[in-house]
C-alpha cells in the first residue's frame, strides 16, 4: 500500500520559516519523481518543487530562493524547507509522487499519480 503522510505546517509569521516532511511507503524515493505542490483557497494547485532519485531538483520562480526540496533517500523521506515565508505561500501543501525520470522531474501537479492529505501552512501577521 502506498503512502504519503505529510507534517510540519504550522501558522507563522511573514519572515519565518518551516520545515515540511513527507514519510514516504509502499514506493522509494530514489526510484520516482517526488514533488511538493500547494494549494491556496480558490486557486489551482501549484507545483512548488520537485526532486528525483538522482536529486536533480527543480523550483518553481516563485519560491526560488526561499524554498529548498532534499529527499533521504534511506529513511525514504521528502522535505521542504521554507525561508522567508510570505502571506502568498499559505496554503495546503502536499507531498506527491510520480513515475522515475532521468531529467529532472516536471512540476505540473497532473504529472503526480500518488499524493498525501496535505499540510496547512498558514502565512500571517
Amino acid at each position: 500500500q502506498i503512502q504519503l503522510v505529510e507534517s510540519g505546517g504550522a501558522s507563522v509569521q511573514p519572515g519565518g520559516s518551516l520545515r515540511l516532511s513527507c514519510e514516504v511507503s509502499g514506493i522509494t524515493t530514489a526510484n520516482s519523481c517526488m514533488g511538493w505542490v500547494r494549494q491556496a483557497p480558490g486557486k489551482e494547485r501549484e507545483g512548488v518543487a520537485s526532486i528525483n532519485g538522482l536529486d536533480k531538483i527543480t523550483v518553481a520562480d516563485t519560491v526560488l530562493g526561499r524554498f529548498a526540496i532534499s529527499s533521504d533517500h534511506v529513511k525514504n523521506f521528502l522535505y521542504l524547507e521554507m525561508n522567508n515565508l510570505k502571506p502568498e505561500d499559505s496554503g495546503v501543501y502536499y507531498c506527491a509522487s510520480g513515475l522515475f525520470q532521468w531529467a529532472a522531474c516536471p512540476l505540473t501537479p497532473t504529472y503526480y499519480k500518488y499524493w498525501g492529505q496535505g499540510t496547512q501552512v498558514t502565512v500571517s501577521s
